[in-house]
């Protein structure tokens, strides 16, 4: 077909004949995808090498694009949804999110007024208000969907920013002597995104004051009460406090309550982080770690992490949206309307915004509560499961608590002098063959590997799997 002076888009018949080839393709990829290396294998620039330099003049059959999917793409991904991906914290899409996906990029909205997706605007309050109910968080809490926790978290800090009714917004912060350094504070196991807000904020990273924390990687509330006490006497202004559930190292959770009781004592914005445990708190088993959330300003929870919908999507919940309304509400001629309604361009940097709330509406329905909290509990019970069979063996320890679905642990063999080598060749030999993938942290100066179970397709199998390949490795590299 020579498509040089066609005009319009790809012929209906082509694109269903397509559109059922590549649905097919995805479910095969989906059924099969275990048997791939986690870790692409190719080396850099292996891809760019197979790639011509410039655009095609004539454009090319789309059967010539798939072939080249499979030929030099996939061999290219590294397989986040693979049941075997256990590093970082493991997120999983699910089929139906795919399908949300799908009308999503098809309806290609751009909902920065309610006019303009009136269906993108009311759906997304009514899902986050089920989000928000599943969770447990209070009903004075509503939501609006970002991309990632690291922006959420950014808007976070601009509403405590204008609360403080600095001018800011205004007037900035440059060239001014009447602004008193800013102070945020977390814990030094805080997600490092609270850092690069405070750069992209203008506050500067001498803002941040990481407070240490105590045995069990939660922030050690004494010294944080200390901090503020010092930072106040020295003239500095204490702005929020950055408290995580779930936090990236350890999945370790800050005492709220205690935080909280500080925060309402000093007017500090609290601030909570849990892009990764908020997902788990659809459990009720588990909503004692939110202990305290009622005396927070604003929550950050990630269901692209851990609640099957497709990567990116956000939600950042605040008790008072007037204040993030205050901070970035900016409307010039051409986008003023007379209706009386939510016109969510007036709660952030963005003006378009995808219609995300449709995916996680898709993922809810069809699941439903129940069939979201088994899949989670599974996911908990596995990892505790692999938590005992590390207890059990001579050749590993524990690191920290197993709260949710993450294992941090080390191999320590006899006659091994350098552990930290030790541990760090072992997870690279793990990753570099591709049967399974973990990644790492360090704790108290010991390098501690990560076990995260996250994947809707991940079974008790693939994780006797990840064992028998730690334990042979392991083996393998005592040997040498």
């Amino acid at each position: 077909m020579d498509k040089t002076s066609a005009i319009g888009d790809m012929p209906d018949k082509e694109f269903r004949e397509y559109g059922y080839r590549i649905v097919d393709k995805i479910a095969d990829y989906f059924k099969e995808m275990e048997n791939l290396p986690v870790l692409s294998q190719n080396e850099p620039n292996d891809l760019k090498s197979k790639l011509p330099p410039s655009a095609p003049d004539q454009g090319e059959e789309f059967a010539e694009v798939l072939k080249d999917m499979d030929d030099l793409i996939i061999p290219a991904l590294s397989h986040w949804n693979h049941p075997n991906f256990h590093g970082l914290f493991s997120t999983s899409t699910s089929s139906v999110g795919v399908f949300g996906e799908m009308f999503i990029a098809a309806f290609d909205q751009k909902a920065m007024l309610w006019r303009t997706s009136p269906a993108s605007t009311e759906l997304e309050e009514v899902t986050l208000n089920w989000l928000r109910e599943l969770m447990g968080l209070p009903e004075q809490f509503s939501g609006l969907i970002y991309d990632t926790a690291s922006v959420s978290t950014m808007h976070a800090i601009a509403a405590a920013r204008e609360r403080k009714g600095l001018r800011i917004r205004e007037d900035g912060m440059s060239g001014r002597d009447d602004l008193p350094l800013l102070r945020v504070y977390g814990s030094d196991q805080t997600h490092s995104s609270i850092e690069k807000s405070l750069i992209t904020l203008g506050l500067g990273q001498r803002s941040m004051c990481a407070v240490k924390t105590n045995d069990r990687y939660s922030i050690d509330v004494d010294e944080l009460r200390a901090s503020i006490e010092r930072d106040i006497s020295n003239g500095f202004e204490p702005l929020c406090v950055v408290a995580t559930i779930g936090t990236t190292s350890t999945a370790s959770s800050d005492d709220l309550q205690a935080i909280a009781e500080i925060c309402e004592a000093n007017d500090i914005w609290l601030h909570v982080d849990m892009a990764y445990a908020g997902s788990a708190m659809i459990l009720p088993e588990l909503q004692h770690f939110m202990d305290g959330i009622e005396s927070a300003d604003s929550v950050v929870t990630n269901p692209h992490k851990w609640l099957f919908t497709p990567f990116d999507l956000s939600v950042l919940y605040m008790k008072d949206m007037e204040i993030l309304r205050k901070a970035f509400s900016l409307v010039p001629e051409y986008l003023k309307v007379a209706e009386d309604v939510t016109n969510q361009m007036d709660y952030g940097i963005q003006l378009g915004r995808r219609f995300r709330s449709l995916k996680l509406w898709f993922v809810i329905r069809y699941f439903g509560a129940d069939g979201l909290r088994s899949r989670i509990r599974e996911h908990i019970r596995l990892a505790k499961l692999f938590a005992s069979w590390v207890e059990e063996s001579e050749r590993f320890q524990l690191s920290a608590d197993v709260d949710f679905a993450l294992v941090c642990f080390r191999a320590v063999p006899e006659r091994v002098e350098d552990l930290n080598s030790f541990n760090e060749t072992l997870m690279n030999e793990i990753n570099r063959e591709g049967g399974a993938y973990l990644s790492h942290t360090k704790l108290d100066d010991q390098i501690v590997l990560r076990l995260s179970v996250g994947s809707i397709r991940a079974e008790e199998r693939h994780l006797i799997k990840t064992w028998k390949l730690l334990n042979a490795k392991l083996e393998e590299l005592c040997d040498k």
